[in-house]
């Protein structure tokens, strides 16, 4: 982990902090004239959307969570998901059936998702936490992602809570949105149309999924070992045979990042140790997809 702060001479500030270089991977999981949507409640998802629109996926079709405005042009991105200026420079805003409809259809590329709970699989909770007849904690639930989960094209995976030791583990207490295989079976079997998890996203790295659907470390924070990652993740840790360090936000990114999310409301998700990680400006990257 760096701490020096000197100037970085490609994009006039003093390095960047771990929050930034999580959103800028998380928007890179995005290509090009893909659909793409996020839930409520999504700040880290929201901004990276908007972010890889202002950059490497420019004639991507974005759709706001809240609002089904598509391709908005917000000035900035707002603390809360339902705000007036989500809406502004929209071209149409969809009725919430007309979306639904369309990823039936399998005309919506790309979805983000999270939870309490991720398992080797993807499937998410945000459900309840422990036992469904008595649960520890009850959450909001899925708000109709486990019916987009299961057709739309890929999803998108993240959470910021990996450190914790609760968020990636081998079973679900309750599946809230469907991974690659439940219990019941695999997308096939279940006859589910959609592709499934294709990237996760953590504050420690970032992981695909291999032949089985299983996750697989790609990835690793220059900050993190893969020690770390493994103490960390309590399900079966697969690991890429070319691990790599994330590549660093670019120059481009940056000033995209930073000139759409003025209020910082990305760093809600993160806890304050998190947030004291920062690190040296490197070198541009590619999109990773």
């Amino acid at each position: 982990m760096s701490t020096q702060t000197a100037p970085d001479q490609r994009t006039g500030q003093h390095g960047f902090s771990i929050d930034e270089w999580f959103v800028v991977a998380l928007a890179r999981t995005i290509r090009d004239r893909e659909t793409v949507f996020h839930g409520f409640g999504s700040p880290c998802a929201q901004v990276a959307m908007h972010l890889a629109r202002r950059t490497h996926a420019r004639d991507m079709l974005l759709v706001e969570g809240a609002t089904y405005a598509l391709n908005p042009d917000p000035r900035f991105i707002p603390p809360t998901g339902n705000e007036y200026v989500l809406q502004q420079g929209a071209l149409y805003r969809m009725r919430f059936e007309e979306f639904f409809d369309a990823a039936v259809r399998g005309d919506v590329d790309r979805m983000f998702l999270s939870g309490v709970q991720i398992d080797p699989w993807g499937n998410t909770n945000v459900t309840a936490v422990g036992p469904i007849g008595a649960p520890k904690v009850k959450l909001g639930g899925g708000g109709g992602g486990c019916n987009l989960s299961a057709t739309v094209r890929h999803l998108s995976l993240w959470t910021t809570r990996h450190r914790s030791g609760r968020a990636l583990v081998p079973e679900c207490d309750f599946v809230t949105d469907m991974g690659h295989r439940t219990r019941d079976g695999d997308r096939t079997a279940l006859g589910f149309t959609g592709g499934g998890p294709q990237w996760l996203v953590t504050e420690l790295g970032v992981f695909d999924y291999d032949a089985e659907g299983h996750a697989r470390l790609r990835q690793l924070f220059p900050d993190v070992t893969l020690d770390e990652v493994e103490a960390r993740t309590t399900f079966e840790l697969r690991v890429a045979g070319d691990l790599r360090t994330v590549p660093p936000p670019g120059a481009a990114e940056l000033a995209a990042l930073r000139g759409i999310d003025p209020l910082g409301v990305r760093r809600s998700e993160f806890g304050e140790e998190e947030l004291r990680r920062r690190f040296h400006p490197g070198t541009g990257a590619a999109c990773a997809c």
